[in-house]
């Protein structure tokens, strides 16, 4: 499935768990035929995300509402602003609502918290990867809002990339039997498939190279030091992409961005973004 096919899903399975057997408040007191207006205010400063998906959310409703966006994903918002507006029957704004700023709340929260990170890596080669430490069911929009922040999406589930973490090396009996075993997995039966390995020593990081030469595209150093991956980036040699993993913060991300390595992954952004405050209200005239 394409983006919006996954986010009509899960838009379809909110409003089926949010709505019931229907939006009660709504029908006892709303005519059906009323049409209104709301807005989307700010109340807190940060990154703004879930703009376009809160058009969609409409639109999925009701396609011929009028969406008017006063700010885009991605823009810089403070408190007092308005994103957008929308037009449309009342019974749809209403039963709409709360997952429009579910979504928004989150998304804009992690896309603030990304941009730290990334304003603090300007002028390192170092980017920032998100992880599959996501809230089940909202992934999508999760790692959509680390996109929107700044960020690259790693891999989005178990099934667009192999990666041989600890628990799959040790259960498969070691590293060069893991990567021979996934390299002929990828060439008899998902071509083009790309493998990343997990190291947790300078040694496994060796055993990488050997084993991996033409099977491996990144090496992933999970709990280095700043000072252990230097060591690990001179005995790598550029033959591989690199990826840092493990205890990053806002404190010490330059320290591994000074060590030149191509990626620190960071499941933070997503786990332990707050989520901003943002309303939506009625336009009365």
């Amino acid at each position: 499935m394409n983006f919006d096919q996954q986010l009509f899903h899960l838009i379809d399975e909110a409003l089926k768990e949010d709505v019931g057997d229907g939006d009660h408040s709504t029908i006892s007191c709303i005519s059906p035929g009323a049409k209104g207006k709301a807005v989307l205010k700010i109340k807190q400063e940060g990154i703004l995300a879930g703009v376009s998906v809160a058009q969609k959310i409409f639109q999925y409703k009701t396609p011929e509402c009028t969406f008017l966006s006063f700010k885009k994903d991605g823009d810089k918002m403070t408190p007092g602003e308005k994103a957008f507006e929308i037009e449309c029957p009342v019974s749809v704004i209403l039963e709409c609502e709360r997952l429009v700023l579910n979504c928004m709340q989150r998304m804009s929260g992690i896309a603030t918290l990304t941009r730290q990170f990334v304003d603090k890596l300007i002028g390192y080669k170092t980017k920032i990867l998100d992880t599959r430490k996501t809230t089940p069911n909202f992934r999508l929009l999760e790692k959509e809002a680390v996109r929107i922040g700044g960020g690259v999406n790693h891999r989005h589930g178990l099934y667009d990339m192999i990666m041989l973490k600890d628990n799959h090396i040790d259960f498969c009996g070691g590293i060069e039997k893991a990567i021979e075993n996934a390299s002929n997995y990828v060439y008899t039966k998902k071509p083009g498939l790309k493998i990343e390995v997990e190291t947790r020593s300078l040694n496994d990081v060796r055993r990488v190279i050997a084993a991996g030469k033409g099977k491996v595209f990144r090496i992933m150093l999970d709990n280095f030091t700043p000072s252990q991956i230097i060591e690990a980036l001179e005995i790598i040699n550029g033959e591989f992409e690199t990826e840092a993993s493990g205890g990053i913060n806002l404190d010490n991300i330059i320290e591994y961005a000074k060590t030149g390595v191509d990626y620190a992954s960071i499941g933070a952004l997503i786990h332990q973004a707050k989520s901003l405050d943002l309303s939506l209200k009625a336009v009365i005239v």
